[in-house]
């Protein structure tokens, strides 16, 4: 599927969004269009500007993955 133009995510929904999981915060990364868990090393995807929020449909990420989003999150705070 192609990927349209990145949507915002509105930031009050942000700030009470946390990971289904382990209930910790995330991270909106809105290029890729997912929520990031750094703690758990797990992506939520955000399609057509709607969260999935379900850890079945969440995506494991690999070592490589997890250093890219990482760097990522870390340029957006810095």
């Amino acid at each position: 599927s192609e990927r349209t133009n990145p949507m915002s995510l509105d930031p009050t929904l942000l700030e009470i969004l946390v990971c289904p999981e382990d209930k910790g915060e995330l991270h909106y990364i809105e290029s890729e269009q997912v929520l990031f868990n750094p703690r758990l090393r797990r992506t939520y995807e955000v399609r057509d500007g709607i969260p999935v929020m379900l850890v079945e449909e969440s995506t494991q990420l690999t070592d490589e993955e997890f250093d890219r989003l990482r760097g990522l999150v870390g340029r957006a705070a810095g």
